[in-house]
C-alpha cells in the first residue's frame, strides 16, 4: 500500500460516474495543459499508424494541420475514423490524467469558412516564427477538424474522491458512463 497515496490501494475501484460538467472541466483541463497527442488511423492494408502531432481545441473539437501527402493525410482521406490520444507528461498513477478522442476527421480546404475558422484555433503563428516561415498569412495547407464522438478520461486522482478512474463522455448530453476496472494487475 503507498504510503502518501493509500487511495491507490483500494479495490474494487470506485464505479461512479463523475457529473457531466465536472467531467467536461477535467477534459476540458487536459485540453489545455498540453497540444500534443498522438493520432492513431488506418493504413489500406488495415494496420495503424500512430504519430504525434500538434493539436488545437475549440471546446472538444480539435483541429490539427497534417503534412501534405502525408500517411495520415491519405488515412484520413480512405477512413475519416481516428483516435486521438493526449496525457500530460507526468508519471505515476497518481497523477495519471489524460484523454483518448474517438471521432471523425474532416479535411478542410485552405480559404473555406470552416478552413478560416480552423486557422483562428490553431496557433499557425508559433509554429511558422520556429520553422521560419512569414508570419504576414497562414501556411496554405488542408487543415483536418476532429469531432468527437466519444471521449475516454482518465485521471486515477478520481478514485480519491470515489469516481470511477475511467469515465466515457459523449456529445448527446447523456450522463457519463465509466469504464470497469479494478485490480492493477
Amino acid at each position: 500500500m503507498s504510503v502518501a497515496h493509500p487511495w491507490l490501494a483500494q479495490e474494487p475501484w470506485p464505479t461512479a460516474p463523475m457529473p457531466r460538467e465536472l467531467l467536461e472541466q477535467r477534459i476540458e483541463r487536459v485540453l489545455t495543459m498540453t497540444n500534443i497527442g498522438y493520432l492513431g488511423t488506418v493504413r489500406k492494408d488495415g494496420s495503424p499508424i500512430v504519430s504525434p502531432l500538434e493539436f488545437y481545441a475549440d471546446g472538444f473539437t480539435l483541429y490539427i494541420f497534417p503534412q501534405p501527402n502525408s500517411p495520415k493525410i491519405k488515412a484520413m482521406r480512405r477512413d475519416p475514423r481516428v483516435s486521438i490520444a493526449i496525457a500530460n507528461p507526468m508519471a505515476g498513477w497518481a497523477c495519471v490524467m489524460g484523454c483518448q478522442i474517438f471521432g471523425t476527421a474532416t479535411l478542410l480546404d485552405v480559404g473555406t469558412a470552416e478552413w478560416e475558422h480552423g486557422m483562428k484555433v490553431f496557433k499557425w503563428q508559433a509554429s511558422s516564427t520556429e520553422l521560419g516561415r512569414p508570419l504576414d498569412r497562414p501556411p496554405q495547407g488542408q487543415l483536418a477538424r476532429i469531432e468527437p464522438e466519444r471521449i475516454v478520461f482518465t485521471e486515477h486522482l478520481n478514485r480519491k474522491y470515489g469516481y470511477a478512474p475511467r469515465q466515457i463522455w459523449t456529445p448527446d448530453g447523456d450522463s457519463p458512463k465509466v469504464v470497469p476496472g479494478g485490480n492493477a494487475q
